[in-house]
């Protein structure tokens, strides 16, 4: 890239609102001139206290060598340039944060203003609603603005390092939220995630967390990493057994005298528990890692109460896997649990021990079962949330369609093609889950459930959707089709504007192109929209 021009009689006020010190001192016009090319400026280590106005407004002012050359070359067109996505801003010595943050709404990541002294944050970061990343580790924040929640399309928000005593409860409405690190703050109690379904890792360790409940587990069944460590429980309770995606668990450096048995139910691939005062563990066990305490707190299921059935009598014939049925998990978490057995068929005996108890969920997953139990139709008046992921359905039977307060459905990883029309008498499903099938368009029933808020079919061979009857779904916010055969997006699926996630990725379609995806789901409806035929 050519050098820009200097000239010393250059009227130093041409095109911005502040003089030329705050932009040529502080940030070269070279900088910024490249940054119009390329949507990517990076501030770090410039000592600076403020950030200067021509960075605000970046896109907006006429730029400085418009001053200096009128003669543009195809390289010299400022007037083509490209909105400022991404801004690195760490290592400065930044107090604050002005409301002029909302002259750059295409920001996807601003990452970071980590390092800084940062010690609030303006409510205007709602306008960010394209930001998918957001970096404010190692400053000096004692709380979020509950504004916060505004920005729909954030994915990644690291908070480490601060001095943060509360989170807003806010929080809990940021939809496409995957990770949050709030490690080492002054956190004593966790926010509910109630709407945080896609939240894969929550980072809350060295803080000073005292008690974690029912109410802080029970909408993490997506989170696969969860750290705790260097707080102050005294107790996990049973209700970790809710969260069946959990891989690695970090409770070390705790007050944790005993572990819920039922522990040993999840499929973790790490299970840190140094530094506790454990009393009910033998530290050979722990020593052994991993698995051995998980195959210790399992054994301890079976000799702490009844685990099966009154009418099954164990036989040489009989598998261990169908043998033993935990109604601990049925009474007290209300979950029918047969998950990762590798069995083609649910025992009748795993039915059996619901008996009265109340059930609310159902996880059937990781099976190789080819066709949904026939009676599961009997928890049909109280079963909300069912997972039959990671099987080998081909179809959907009719008992599944009787389930009359189905909330969540998960079907992930089937062979499945088609869904059945009767399904359109699910009239509570908010969120179902099609990804990794065999479905070459999106399941017309789909259209004729109006409760429906997230369809997630990504990673099947999807090649059309009906924009008109998707507008008529109103309560639907998140969609993802990423990773399927769409060839066009038509048009008209602009104008579904309660969409808060649009995702689109990894189809073999030309437009809208990736720079227009990068800037999230609203700028996509809009460009949509404008292609509308008169």
């Amino acid at each position: 890239m050519s050098r820009p021009k200097r000239s010393s009689d250059r009227d130093t006020r041409a095109g911005f609102r502040t003089e030329g010190r705050d932009c040529t001192t502080a940030v070269p016009q070279g900088l910024l001139k490249a940054a119009r090319k390329s949507g990517q400026l990076n501030l770090s280590g410039r000592n600076l206290s403020e950030v200067p106005q021509c960075v605000w407004r970046i896109n907006l002012d006429v730029p400085e060598e418009a001053n200096q050359n009128l003669s543009f070359g195809a390289t010299e067109r400022w007037w083509e340039q490209t909105e400022l996505t991404k801004l690195i801003i760490s290592n400065n010595k930044l107090e604050s944060l002005t409301d002029d943050l909302r002259f750059l709404p295409a920001l996807t990541v601003l990452d970071d203003l980590s390092s800084n002294c940062l010690t609030t944050v303006p409510a205007v970061f709602s306008s960010l609603t394209s930001l998918v990343r957001l970096n404010l580790s190692s400053n000096q924040l004692k709380s979020l603005p509950a504004e916060i929640c505004g920005m729909k399309r954030l994915k990644h928000l690291d908070c480490n390092s601060n001095l943060l005593e509360t989170i807003p409860s806010e929080l809990a409405d940021m939809e496409s939220l995957e990770l949050l690190y709030l490690r080492r703050n002054k956190l004593r109690s966790l926010p509910e995630f109630s709407s945080c379904r896609l939240l894969k890792e929550l980072h809350v360790g060295e803080n000073q967390i005292e008690t974690l409940g029912t109410e802080h587990l029970k909408h993490l069944t997506s989170v696969l990493v969860l750290d705790l460590r260097d707080n102050k429980l005294k107790s996990i309770p049973d209700e970790i057994a809710l969260l069946q995606s959990l891989e690695r668990l970090d409770l070390s450096n705790n007050d944790i005298s005993s572990l819920p048995y039922l522990l040993g139910n999840l499929h973790l691939k790490f299970l840190a528990l140094d530094g506790n005062p454990l009393r009910t563990i033998r530290r050979e066990i722990i020593n052994k890692g991993t698995q051995e305490v998980l195959k210790y707190l399992r054994s301890k299921i079976r000799d702490d109460g009844p685990i099966q059935s009154d009418s099954v009598t164990e036989t040489a014939m009989t598998l261990p896997s169908e043998s033993r049925v935990n109604v601990h998990a049925i009474t007290t978490l209300k979950i029918l649990d047969y998950s990762a057995k590798q069995t083609a068929l649910i025992p009748d005996e795993v039915f059996d021990a619901v008996k009265g108890s109340i059930v609310t969920s159902v996880n059937f997953s990781k099976n190789q079962l080819c066709e949904i139990p026939k009676r599961i139709v009997e928890l049909k008046e109280m079963v909300s949330d069912v997972n039959l992921s990671f099987n080998k359905l081909s179809f959907i039977s009719s008992e599944l369609c009787m389930l009359q307060k189905l909330t969540f459905l998960d079907l992930r990883n089937n062979f499945l093609n088609s869904l059945p029309e009767e399904m359109e008498s699910l009239i509570k499903l908010q969120m179902i889950n099609l990804s990794f099938n065999r479905f070459k368009i999106l399941p017309e029933v789909l259209y004729r459930i109006p409760t429906l808020e997230t369809i997630l079919i990504s990673n099947n061979q999807v090649g059309s959707v009906d924009p008109q009857r998707m507008r008529m779904m109103e309560n639907l916010t998140t969609l993802d089709l990423q990773n399927n055969d769409l060839l066009q997006i038509p048009p008209e699926l602009g104008n579904c504007v309660n969409l808060r996630t649009l995702l689109l990725d990894g189809n073999p379609f030309r437009v809208p192109r990736a720079a227009i995806l990068m800037k999230g789901t609203a700028a996509i409806l809009e460009y949509l929209r404008d292609r509308i035929p008169a």
